[in-house]
């Protein structure tokens, strides 16, 4: 398949819209100039178009298989993730006393979507090693940091997490897995851990497991987890991968997609694994790496989005089907409901792109500086960066198999891949029922304030546009005063069930509301009535008028829902 990353538009984005030029002022991230920042988009780019990209159908052809008890990759997966770590890309945001690049989380964030858009399954790996990576430095002890960082970064080792049991999924205080005293500083792991993406390969030297496990005096629920660090092979006096540690791959799971990503069944038997963090401290070290995930998975979204609304373009190029009722290219792409879909793939894209990188700009901003409301941005961004970025890549994925027709259900096209393969990203790393309930709770409970904050800005920038583009500045106050004051009925609901009950509208309705700013803001920096102007107009005037109804839907409340028994729902 063919794949072009989106280096223009994102650099259009960083340098125009979501502030890249704030992180380069500050001290941490002041090699992050425009022209910095083209040179790396550039070269990344090239890894993923050309050596990537190809692998694509290879993944999802000739999947990941274990074979006596070992794990064998797609063909031209090794060969391209050495290219990857070769290149630094796995140590992008890594601090460089460890050799990272110590580049911001906003670059880190669109080479990640690239990457996804090239070849999601392999994209998978150095994303769960960039989770390990933030953190351990967050974390770890200085010895920990000093064995493993360097080898996670330059990618001699790969990094993976581990919390979900057969009994423990969303609930992750139910789990089973217990950690045992060695009496020199180590633990004894035991226990099995499902949905373990890339647990193991077979062109690293080592797979290093984030593992959640309860120490003897650990209470019960997530307060009493701790995190452990336990490698494949334990590191030797040299710091090198010695001897086999006591775990092993199970067996890998048979999926809808992803492939070319082995997700495994873990079994610890008292494997030996290192403390990271504090004791029944576990829970707070893991959500480091969660939270750095949730956005990458967003991302993985979105890549995946960018790529099947290529592909659907294409295709609508291509297919003579009909006849069009308008003067132009004498292919389906002049039928307005193609041109309807295509126009959607591409407006929601560029909106979920903006939210994403407007997310890593703050998470930039909060590392930078320390400013709290910087860190409340980032807070509250990433579940709406996630939820909205992985239902946009579905949605894409899902009307770019509409734009083949009939073709779209032939798994030779490809466009079908490019569904199976995102469908899970609503699911892991926190399903979006998750990501929606963490907003209206922990993301809320500071009153509002983090999102009347950005809602003051949003107002502001349509004040700004009210003269050049007032038939896009007006829907947009409006839409954000709409959301203002669902926001400010949500905070007021004292019955938390309540407000789970209209939490996946109300994040859809704020991704909503944030995409016309974004698609508004795009408009004034292109300054002229140009292609994004034009996006732009389309999102504001087909799109936004959605925010209405989810709400509505977000006010409801849960009498509805609990209208009916399950004998009702079955009869």
């Amino acid at each position: 398949m063919t794949y072009t990353s989106s280096v223009n538009d994102h650099l259009f984005l960083l340098n125009n819209v979501v502030g890249l030029d704030q992180v380069a002022a500050t001290d941490r991230y002041s090699e992050a100039t425009p022209d910095v920042a083209s040179a790396v988009l550039t070269e990344a780019a090239k890894l993923c178009d050309e050596v990537i990209a190809p692998l694509q159908r290879a993944g999802d052809l000739h999947p990941a298989h274990l074979e006596n008890g070992v794990v064998r990759t797609t063909p031209g997966f090794g060969e391209a993730y050495r290219a990857i770590a070769e290149g630094g890309w796995v140590g992008m945001a890594g601090d460089p006393a460890h050799g990272g690049m110590g580049l911001p989380m906003a670059l880190t964030t669109a080479v990640n979507e690239m990457m996804s858009g090239a070849c999601l399954s392999l994209q998978l790996n150095p994303l769960m090693t960039q989770g390990q990576i933030d953190a351990l430095e967050h974390h770890a002890s200085d010895a920990i940091k000093a064995l493993y960082l360097p080898k996670l970064i330059s990618g001699e080792w790969a990094g993976t997490m581990n919390l979900t049991e057969p009994q423990a999924g969303s609930d992750v205080g139910a789990l089973t897995s217990k950690a045992i005293p060695n009496g020199d500083g180590t633990y004894a792991i035991t226990g099995q851990k499902i949905y373990i993406s890339w647990g193991d390969n077979d062109f690293t030297e080592n797979v290093c497991h984030l593992v959640l496990a309860r120490l003897p005096d650990g209470v019960p629920g997530t307060k009493g987890i701790s995190l452990f660090l336990v490698p494949k092979r334990l590191p030797d006096e040299h710091g090198k991968a010695g001897v086999a540690n006591s775990l092993k791959v199970v067996s890998l799971e048979h999926k809808v997609g992803l492939h070319g990503s082995p997700t495994a069944v873990m079994q610890y038997d008292g494997a030996k694994g290192w403390l990271v963090g504090a004791p029944h401290d576990g829970m707070r070290a893991m959500f480091t790496m969660m939270n750095n995930a949730r956005l990458g998975v967003g991302t993985q979204g979105i890549g995946v989005a960018e790529a099947a609304f290529q592909h659907a373009l294409a295709y609508a190029l291509d297919r003579k089907q009909g006849r069009p009722p308008v003067a132009g290219t004498g292919t389906i792409f002049d039928h307005a409901d193609v041109r309807r879909m295509l126009m959607t793939m591409k407006a929601e894209v560029f909106a979920a792109r903006a939210i994403a990188l407007a997310n890593a700009v703050a998470i930039d901003l909060s590392r930078a500086t320390g400013d709290s409301k910087a860190t409340a941005r980032a807070a509250l961004l990433t579940p709406i960066a996630k939820a909205y970025g992985t239902e946009t890549g579905i949605a894409v994925a899902n009307m770019g198999m509409q734009v083949h027709g009939g073709m779209g259900f032939i798994e030779e096209t490809g466009a079908a891949q490019f569904f199976r393969d995102v469908r899970v990203t609503a699911i892991y790393e926190g399903t979006n029922g998750i990501q929606a309930m963490d907003l209206v709770g922990r993301k809320l409970a500071d009153g509002g304030d983090a999102m009347f904050r950005l809602l003051d800005e949003i107002e502001t920038q349509a004040e700004r546009a009210r003269n050049s583009l007032p038939d896009l500045a007006e829907p947009v106050w409006q839409a954000s005063e709409t959301l203002r004051e669902t926001t400010e009925a949500l905070v007021a609901e004292a019955r938390m069930n309540a407000r789970f009950a209209g939490a996946a509208p109300f994040l859809m309705c704020a991704a909503r509301v944030l995409g016309s700013h974004f698609h508004l803001s795009a408009a004034l920096a292109e300054d002229r009535d140009g292609p994004r102007t034009g996006l732009a107009r389309f999102f504001v005037e087909r799109l936004l008028p959605e925010h209405v109804g989810l709400a509505a839907q977000a006010l409801a409340g849960e009498k509805a829902l609990y209208a009916l028994t399950p004998e009702d729902l079955a009869a």
